[in-house]
């Protein structure tokens, strides 16, 4: 079992080192010499148009890509090896649970798979979190979608992740299950990037805003910073598209 990184003194540990990363498909630069980092803890939203190179870029820190050129780690480590995916929890887009398994069969397997400690308790208190606990013994394609999403951010993070990777977390999601999930994140001692195209949802879960646009960034700071361009007539909105047409 690998050692959880929380609750040990790793304040002064970088979390993701992203570092000058590229990656085409064919013609197509999806990620354009992209670097930023993320420190222990922190809480980060990534921002950009459709087709900006979001999960993309999601995909390259959690190891299911390899990027052309650059460098990507986590904790350290390449976010290929299995002590690295050990400590990331992810959510894709369009997540998927195991569908011949009921709610609470994919969160043991999951769970099991993660070996995550004091496992049964830890799945009862996310059915009750994630209003889930009715549903446990049905399978994924008797429910919502909104309750499949659930199930699925359940199973990112059943084994306490210390960097959570989460593309768009909150689709489908009803608005008691969105503020359930805003207090458990806010609880939670992971740092976190989270790509959403819903500036309320970045305003609420995380502190920091990453801006792209066509692969590369065009915007890096503090969510209050961000605040502050916003004048008369101009809201926070336009400021944002404004920034990811200033592509050269």
């Amino acid at each position: 079992m690998v050692e959880s990184l929380q609750g040990r003194d790793v304040g002064n540990l970088e979390a993701l080192a992203f570092d000058n990363v590229t990656k085409s498909f064919g013609k197509n630069i999806a990620v354009n010499h992209l670097g930023f980092t993320i420190k222990d803890g922190e809480k980060v939203a990534l921002l950009g148009e459709n087709g900006a190179g979001k999960s993309t870029t999601l995909k390259i820190i959690c190891g299911l890509m390899r990027p052309d050129s650059g460098r990507v780690r986590i904790y350290g480590m390449l976010p290929s090896s299995m002590k690295a995916k050990a400590h990331i929890g992810y959510l894709p887009e369009d997540p998927s649970p195991y569908l011949n398994l009921s709610v609470r069969e994919n969160m043991e397997y999951i769970g099991a798979i993660r070996q995550t400690r004091n496992l049964d308790e830890r799945i009862e208190d996310l059915l009750s979190q994630l209003y889930l606990k009715k549903y446990e013994k049905q399978k994924p394609l008797s429910l919502s979608r909104g309750n499949r999403q659930k199930l699925c951010l359940a199973l990112s993070i059943i084994h306490n992740p210390s960097f959570c990777v989460m593309d768009e977390p909150l689709n489908y999601l009803d608005i008691p299950t969105q503020e359930a999930i805003f207090e458990y994140f806010e609880n939670m001692k992971s740092s976190f990037i989270i790509s959403t195209h819903i500036l309320s949802i970045a305003r609420r879960l995380t502190e920091r805003i990453i801006i792209i646009s066509s692969g590369q960034k065009v915007w890096d700071g503090k969510l209050e910073e961000l605040e502050e361009m916003e004048s008369a007539g101009k809201s926070m909105e336009i400021v944002i598209s404004e920034l990811m047409r200033n592509v050269p």
